[in-house]
Parts: structure tokens; sequence; C-alpha cells
């Protein structure tokens, strides 16, 4: 019996039948499932799949050049060597004394030696790790790859920032970063270092909400990004300003045109509001001066050198061995495995003095490069004003690099040289073919990327909807005859260990021969313990080292002996392998009885120690 005030049953609710087909609804996620969600992102971003793909292809590209890092280095035992040492003085000064990171053990007594060439600073975290040649070759080698990973991502990058597609995106990395005449440069791994370069110009781009294919976009501003612009180009100024010093100049330029049109835009176009923000003012405002503030600290001892060294300033007829004819921008280096054979002959008529600099005047920047720049002013995504200006960039770029080789130089590369604060430090004109690289590169990738969405719009027509094979094939070949071009047949010869009496000499200590090449030996040899040697190389040569080097060759007499006294010289140690049938040989069999020096004689080298 059912109770008189009881509520009555519910009614059973009908499940709609759609329900359970319907998503669950989403929960609240954790903490840990939003920092793996947010992890993921990163990891299979676009930018973090470009970076692993700049790794591997650079792994690649270089290749045998980690296959034994330990011991062999890239063309030569010359520059590399050089190079090597540099990165490791600078993180060696960081460790132990930084104030004396500009007078560096080489060159002894000469101050500020550090500075006689580019110094590759930026590097300088690299050489905080490991002592010694093995550690200073392994190191070198993992750069050179670096590097190279580093100016593919960036003109990667940039060509994305101002609105290429994927494809022709990846074309001017590999163009930029493979371009043939590269491989003439392993030696000089500042003139290689160009990453930074497009990297800072993309991050600029995106931090002012700028690209070419849709203008500047306010509401794309970044101030961040801007920022990190700026000091992605104060890094690069530090690697060297043979290469930063007109980069520094390009931003000026980029710099004053964005000025200028600011203001036109504001004065005569009514109606259109330009903004700007303080954020991003303050951001350029402080990466603006950061950027100076490297450049004018490092000018300081350069500065200081050209002081204590007038001769170091490189004169016009210097600028001319080193300044390619039209013909050069034709003609590939000798370690391209495409062209290198072919162009041999050519090579020899861009030869200077002595057989000299041809590898500086070998500026290839690729035949299929050239192939679609030229596409590209005929059919890209950039407009014809666009193509127009990044053509008559590659034009200029030429004409500048040429140095004295158009008109001799006025109108041209010898007006900067006598204008420009800094210009006429630079001895190689034909580096600028950087720039000439970076405009084909882009030049290319407007054409690629038209390619790529025409061959999307003719796959869309077609029915079942979808790309033909050969098709979607025919996307990539650019990008695969890019590379072809750029692969290497780059000699990789092993270096020298150090000669056992060196190891145990007490410095400051002098090592005969000495020579340009043979010091750039002794200066990486010297990477164990950092002595002070007399021995050194770099973009000039001190008076006093050509003199102690004319004077050792009677080496032990009067004459030397005095005179390496008066240094503080206190060990000499000539190397047998090396002094036979040379000046120096005299000095494996002189006993130097009289002159205060006591002899001793090991396996690999005479000792001379001063009593």
């Amino acid at each position: 019996m059912t109770p008189r005030h009881a509520a009555p049953e519910p009614e059973p609710v009908e499940e709609d039948a759609f329900t359970r087909f319907s998503p669950a609804p989403e929960e609240n996620p954790s903490r840990l499932r939003r920092i793996a969600r947010g992890t993921r992102r990163v990891v299979i971003h676009e930018w973090a799949l470009a970076a692993y793909a700049s790794l591997v292809l650079a792994a690649i590209m270089t290749w045998p050049t980690l296959k034994y890092p330990n011991y062999t280095i890239p063309q030569d035992t010359g520059d590399p060597t050089l190079q090597a040492w540099q990165m490791a003085w600078s993180g060696h000064s960081i460790k132990t004394n930084i104030a004396q990171l500009w007078n560096s053990n080489s060159f002894y007594p000469e101050p500020y030696s550090f500075a006689f060439s580019d110094t590759l600073l930026g590097y300088a975290p690299a050489g905080l790790f490991g002592t010694g040649l093995e550690a200073a070759l392994i190191r070198y080698n993992i750069m050179y790859v670096l590097l190279h990973a580093l100016a593919f991502f960036g003109a990667y990058v940039l060509a994305r920032q101002l609105g290429s597609g994927k494809t022709g995106a990846a074309v001017a990395g590999a163009a930029f970063a493979y371009a043939p005449w590269r491989l003439a440069q392993a030696g000089h791994m500042h003139v290689m270092s160009v990453g930074g370069i497009a990297l800072a110009l993309a991050m600029l781009a995106r931090g002012h909400g700028y690209s070419l294919r849709h203008g500047y976009r306010p509401e794309k501003r970044r101030p961040g990004w801007a920022l990190a612009g700026w000091l992605v180009a104060a890094w690069q100024v530090s690697l060297g300003f043979g290469i930063g010093l007109p980069f520094a100049y390009v931003l000026a330029v980029i710099v004053l045109v964005c000025v200028v049109l600011w203001f036109v835009f504001r004065r005569w176009k009514w109606g259109v509001s330009r903004p700007f923000g303080w954020k991003l003012f303050s951001a350029d405002l402080v990466g603006g001066v950061v950027f100076a503030a490297v450049g004018l600290l490092l000018a300081l001892p350069y500065l200081k050198v050209v002081e204590l060294h007038p001769y170091a300033q490189r004169s016009e007829v210097e600028l001319s061995w080193y300044s390619p004819p039209i013909l050069g921008f034709f003609t590939s280096p000798a370690q391209d495995l495409l062209w290198g054979q072919a162009h041999s002959s050519a090579r020899t008529v861009l030869d200077g003095p002595d057989g000299c600099c041809s590898g500086e005047t070998s500026l290839l920047p690729g035949f299929v490069l050239y192939g679609l720049a030229i596409a590209g002013l005929i059919l890209s995504i950039w407009t014809l004003r666009q193509r127009l200006l990044l053509f008559a960039g590659v034009v200029l770029s030429i004409v500048l690099a040429m140095g004295t080789r158009f008109f001799g130089g006025r109108p041209g590369y010898l007006w900067l040289y006598d204008v420009l604060p800094g210009w006429d430090a630079i001895r190689t004109p034909g580096r600028l073919v950087i720039w000439t690289t970076l405009l084909l590169s882009l030049l290319a990738a407007g054409a690629v990327t038209a390619f790529v969405e025409q061959a999307k719009t003719i796959a869309q027509e077609r029915v079942p909807s979808r790309p033909h094979p050969m098709l979607r094939l025919a996307t990539f070949l650019p990008l695969a005859l890019v590379l072809f071009e750029g692969l290497n047949v780059t000699e990789h010869p092993v270096v020298p260990q150090q000669p056992a009496a060196m190891a145990a000499a007490q410095g400051p200590l002098l090592v005969l021969p000495s020579d340009p090449l043979m010091d750039m030996k002794v200066m990486v040899w010297s990477t164990d313990r950092f002595e002070s040697i007399v021995n050194g190389n770099s973009g000039f040569t001190p008076q006093s080292l050509s003199e102690i080097r004319e004077l050792t060759k009677n080496f032990p007499d009067q004459a030397s002996v005095d005179r390496l006294r008066q240094l503080g010289v206190k060990t000499v140690v000539v190397l047998k392998e090396y002094a036979k049938g040379g000046p120096y040989e005299p000095a494996l069999t002189n006993p130097g009885d009289g002159l205060g020096l006591k002899r001793t004689e090991t396996e690999d080298a005479v000792t001379f120690t001063f009593e």
C-alpha cells in the first residue's frame, strides 16, 4: 500500500540516440598534461623540424668532417688550425684571466695580438670545454658542421617570414648554406659563419610584423622577437668584422629607410593608421644600443693594432689581388664535386700574384640558383616591384664584390673604402658575394613557391583531388639540384701531433722553423698549456716577427741569441722533421758553444735553453 504523501516516482528519461556518438566532455587537464602538450607542440613545430633537418643535412653535406673529428680538419692544416687555436684561446682566457683576452700567447711579446685577425669571439663558449690539440680539433669540426646548419636554418626562416612556402624556403636555405663558392672558404670559419645574418633579419622582420608578401601588419608585432634579432646581430658581429662590418652597414641602411618611410606614411597617408608602440620602440632602442656597444667595444683593440702597426691597413694594390672579375661569379672552386675540375682553367685566369687568391675570387653561387633566380623575375609570389628591388640588390652586391675590377673601384667598392669607417680594413671585396647569394636565394624562393602553389591548383582540379606523384616530385627537384651543386670533395688531412720537445719546453719559447704555415701548427699545438710563443700568423705579420724569422736563420749565433734574450725568450725548439732542407737546418748540428745556451737533443728536436 503506497503512502498517501509519498513522492511520485520519476519518469524514465529517454536517452538521446546521438548522445553516445558525441565527443566526451573535455576534462580540465592537469599541469603535467599541459606541460606535455606544450612540449609536444614545441618538439614538432615547423621551426623545430627545420632545425632537425638542418643538422642532419649539415652532417651529410660536410661529410667526412665528423668521421675522424679528433685528428683531421677540413681543407688543409693552415688557416683551419689557426682558427681552432682562436676558439681555444678565447675559452682559455675566459676560464683563467679574461683581462688578458686580447694579449694572446702567440706573437710574444706583441700586445693586442688576438686582434691581429678576426677572432671568432662569438664561439668562445665552445672553447670552455677541453684542452689540447684533440679538443681543439673536435671543437673546430663540430662548429664547422653547426655553422652550415645555422646558415640553412637562418635562410629558411627568413624566407618563411617574408612569405615563402616551405619548399621555396628550403631551396633558399640550401642555396645560402651550400653555394659552391663557400667550399673554398673551409679555412675561413668567420666567412662561412653567416647564418646569424639571415636569422637576425628574420627575427627583426617577425618582431616588426613585416613580410614581403603581406607587408606591414601591426597586429603581428612581437617586441621580444625584435630584441632577439638585435642580440643575434650583435653575436654575428662578434664573429669577425670582415663579415660583420658590412652587415652592420646593411642594418643601418635598413633602419634609415624604414624611418624615412615611416614618416612619409604618417605625413601623407591620411586616414591610415601606422601604429608602432612603445614596447616595440623600447625593444629596438635597447637592442640597437647593445648592438652598437658590442661593435664599438670589439673595435677598440683593432683600432689599437692599427695605431701600433700602421702598415696593417690594406692598400689598394692588395685589394686588387682579391677583386674578382665578372668571370669569378661563374667559376667554381676546386673543392666542388660537380664543377671543380671543369673550371680549373678558368681559375688560372683568376690567380693573383704568385698564384694566390683564386679561392677568394672563385665565387660561383650556383648555376641552378642563377636559373631559379631568373625564373623568379618572371614568375614569383613577390610583386614586380619587390622582384626588381631584389634584382637591383643582386647587381649592386656584385658591383661592390668586384672591388677594383669595376671601373677601378670608383664608383663602387673604393668609394666605401674612402668614406665608411673601418671599411679600409677589409681586404677581400669578393666576400660580399654573401649578399649576392642571399638575395638570389630569396628570388629563387619566390619562384619555387609560385611553382608549388600552381602545382597545388592543378592537383585540386584533378578527380580525385590529389597531386600526381610526378608533380609532387617535381616540386622538390630544385632543392635536389641546388644541393647537388654544393657537394664537396674537400680534403680532410691529418693534423700533426705536437712534438714532445715542445710539450716539455718552458715559455716564452720560439719554435723553428718559423713561417706563416708552420706557425699556425705551432699555435694549435700550444693549446695544451698556452705557453707564450714568439710564433704566430694572422691577417698581417708584425715587423718584429719578420725580423725574428730573418735573424734566426743563423741561429744559434751571437746576434740571434742576444735578440731573443732581450725579448725574454727562454727556450728555442728546432724541429728536425721540418728544419731539414731549409735555412734552419744548420741549427740541428750547431752546438752553440760560448753563447750561454744549454743544448738538448731528443728524437724529434734539438732544444736550446737560455741559461
